[in-house]
């Protein structure tokens, strides 16, 4: 009888988290990345930063799959709407000399205001059409960072505050690992929703979703500016970590990493972005520290890496993780990795 209380709890606390689109292999993952910064060799400075780096590459991953795997809307032109947030974050913060904290919500409303108006246009187009279009708004950003020399600095940057006085890597990296949750949980609610039960039917089949009632174009703007808003939420972020902005933060390189990192996780799981996220970041670092004499080895690899998941494995490491975890013949493993 005393053990009723604690059972109820537990599966209480099970149940919330299931709520949240969490597993309690998803919580122990969770747990072991929170205290990685604090264990040797993972607690060395640049180690922490390269942590950082994937924990904000995982966060855009989770924003750009929830267009580009949700509603199948590739949104090729991402990493401005990423770098626009940095800008406006960094250019509030210099011009009105308020907390970085509160101004960081800048850098989403901007991304989020442009990608409503951008999706307004563009989201009446499909497919390939789309791709180009959002690159073309990618490209046009950036020239305009480049050539505005009088309010972003151009080449030389925007110099942006600090989050932190201190020069410790540590409280930043708390940070992004709660933004980044932030990030899953509202967008895996919404997917949860009957909102995403609207977006999934679009994404498989947008005559049938229109035949059923669903109005794809308010739908698709409504993912599309949610999707652009926390990615200059994000972006706002890398401002204030890096303290400088260029405009090759804006360029389409950078908007193939996050896509290849959100095809490796899987597309339409949202978590599996984040999963990636860090080994890949970690990858690329070393490649890129150890091999100075062969740049753009890592493009190369970005293009290898999505042909061997397509072939082998399309549904990235969902498909993994289903295929090998989720129907595992260790009852354990199987327990773990199911919601209450």
């Amino acid at each position: 009888m005393g053990n009723e209380p604690q059972k109820q709890n537990t599966n209480l606390f099970g149940q919330a988290m299931a709520r949240l689109g969490f597993t309690p292999l998803g919580i122990l993952g969770l747990g072991i990345l929170a205290i990685l910064p604090l264990v040797p060799p993972f607690n060395q400075e640049y180690l922490i930063r390269w942590l950082i780096m994937g924990c904000m590459m995982g966060a855009a991953a989770i924003a750009f799959d929830f267009s580009g795997g949700i509603i199948a809307v590739v949104n090729f032109g991402y990493m401005a709407f990423f770098g626009l947030g940095a800008y406006a974050s960094g250019l509030v913060a210099l011009h009105w000399r308020l907390p970085p904290w509160f101004i960081m919500f800048a850098g989403g409303l901007s991304s989020g205001v442009l990608g409503f108006l951008v999706g307004a246009v563009t989201l009446r187009l499909r497919g390939m059409m789309i791709m180009c279009f959002t690159w073309f708004v990618g490209l046009a950003l950036m020239g305009l960072a480049t050539k505005m020399v009088t309010v972003t600095r151009g080449p030389r940057g925007l110099l942006c505050p600090p989050l932190y006085p201190d020069a410790s890597n540590l409280p930043y990296f708390y940070t992004i690992l709660v933004m980044s949750l932030v990030t899953y949980v509202v967008l895996s609610g919404i997917v949860r929703s009957h909102i995403g039960l609207a977006f999934r039917a679009i994404g498989q089949n947008m005559e049938g979703a229109r035949t059923s009632g669903v109005n794809p174009l308010r739908y698709r703007m409504l993912n599309f500016t949610l999707s652009c808003a926390f990615a200059g939420w994000i972006g706002a972020f890398y401002a204030h970590f890096y303290t400088v902005v260029t405009p090759d933060l804006l360029s389409t390189a950078k908007t193939v990493e996050v896509l290849v990192i959100a095809y490796i996780g899987g597309r339409s799981s949202l978590w599996g972005g984040m999963v990636a996220a860090i080994p890949f970041v970690f990858g690329m670092e070393l490649i890129r520290s150890s091999l100075i004499a062969l740049p753009g080895l890592n493009l190369i690899l970005y293009g290898l890496f999505l042909i061997l998941i397509m072939l082998y494995y399309p549904g990235g490491a969902a498909q993994v993780y289903d295929l090998y975890i989720r129907n595992s013949r260790f009852h354990w493993l199987r327990k773990l990795s199911t919601t209450p």
